[in-house]
């Protein structure tokens, strides 16, 4: 069984193919190849492994947390 996460970009990098994306409140470096068209910051993916593999919406997002947070889903996801 794989486990992904729900992470939200924040800034596109200078380096090729790399995001950097908040996940659980720490932004880290994620491979972003995978993903057809353009990258925006605020939007949402799915990481396996340091690797995006596709879009969700932030309810999507929140949902998925919320299955392996439990009640503090919305620390997970960095809510503000």
């Amino acid at each position: 069984m794989c486990l992904g996460l729900a992470g939200r970009v924040v800034a596109l990098t200078t380096e090729p193919d790399l995001a950097d994306v908040q996940v659980a409140g720490v932004v880290r470096p994620i491979n972003v190849a995978l993903l057809d068209g353009v990258l925006e910051p605020g939007e949402w993916i799915l990481i396996h492994s340091g690797f995006a593999l596709e879009r969700m919406s932030a309810q999507e997002a929140h949902d998925a947390m919320a299955v392996l947070g439990g009640p503090g889903a919305d620390e997970l996801l960095g809510d503000d």
